[in-house]
């Protein structure tokens, strides 16, 4: 999901590059930047099990930039590859549902496309990266069975900002990418939990999900019964935690999830890859086109959908950007 600005020649070349995505599995986007097209990667997410997956077309769409509806001058659609991640809490919080998650994890890794290569992490009080991003369900599935039992305390938030950190990437051409991670949220930095907790401060976390290329799917792991008895979490750990986790979800421009059982997850996981396996581009010429470096905020509307939303960048700087190379590999 990137903002460019790129020349009528660039917008063909675009064209003819969608057509050839979904066999792609590493998509390279443009190309030249030297005319007045902001080109917006738009992301569709349902806001339930039920919301429509029909292709949407342009007339369902509306572009906002700074509160200024813009005209409409290109649109595509294409269904495309994507990176997920797959990060489980298994600290001692979750030691009672591990078996789910292990079994879950498998759901998962069954229910995303052959095209698109799966990287699972873990985290305690550290993370650890289980698998690199693969296209081998095999040993996806392997490397699932190797997940030991839960223990140690939960940093969350420096788990999640290192996973953004070194697994999605921020340079031109990069595919697009997902973390779907599955928690209770309790960070031992909260407030009365016990156990020194993430180094991050959580509204850091916030920005650098703001500021991330990747999406970011909370799924709350209800744990709660049992931590409060057995580790005596204090109930309002996790109605903070809870709260925090639907920060996530904001910032990312996504939605939280709630999971007590193995049917919770399967219609989670479908639901998930098929909101990202279509990605649309929108290109608009600004009605404002002073080139004075300042912030613009762009955003997308859906008209008639109210099941769905449009999740893209937050905007861009008003300022012509360098030539790059145009070499498509």
């Amino acid at each position: 999901m990137r903002i460019k600005r790129f020349s009528f020649i660039s917008t063909i070349l675009l064209i003819l590059f969608l057509i050839g995505t979904t066999l792609s599995q590493d998509p390279i986007e443009t190309i030249r930047i030297d005319a007045d097209l902001v080109d917006l990667k738009v992301s569709v997410l349902g806001l339930s099990s039920e919301a429509d997956a029909a292709l949407l077309e342009q007339k369902d769409f509306k572009v906002l930039e700074d509160g200024t509806p813009q005209e409409i001058t290109f649109f595509a659609a294409a269904d495309t590859p994507f990176d997920l991640v797959l990060l489980l809490d298994v600290s001692g919080s979750t030691s009672g549902k591990l078996k789910m998650i292990r079994r879950s994890a498998k759901r998962f890794v069954d229910a995303a496309r052959p095209i698109d290569r799966i990287a699972i992490a873990t985290f305690t009080d550290q993370p650890f990266l289980l698998s690199k991003f693969t296209l081998d369900r095999r040993q996806l599935k392997k490397d699932i069975d190797q997940i030991d039992d839960a223990f140690g305390g939960t940093n969350f938030w420096d788990s999640l900002n290192y996973v953004m950190k070194e697994l999605v990437p921020q340079n031109e051409g990069s595919r697009r990418t997902a973390i779907v991670v599955m928690t209770d949220g309790v960070d031992n930095a909260i407030p009365d939990v016990k156990g020194p907790g993430s180094q991050l401060p959580f509204e850091d976390l916030l920005t650098n999900i703001r500021n991330s290329e990747g999406l970011v799917f909370p799924i709350y792991l209800d744990t709660e019964k049992e931590d409060v008895q057995k580790f005596k979490v204090p109930r309002a750990a996790y109605a903070t935690a809870r709260g925090q986790l639907a920060q996530i979800a904001s910032a990312s421009g996504t939605t939280m999830y709630q999971a007590a059982k193995l049917d919770d997850l399967d219609r989670l996981y479908a639901q998930v890859i098929r909101d990202l396996s279509r990605v649309y581009s929108i290109g608009y010429r600004p009605s404002n086109r002073t080139l004075d470096g300042n912030w613009r905020n762009v955003e997308v509307q859906l008209i008639g959908r109210p099941n769905l939303q449009a999740r893209t960048k937050r905007g861009y700087f008003a300022k012509r950007a360098p030539i790059p190379d145009t070499t498509m590999r």
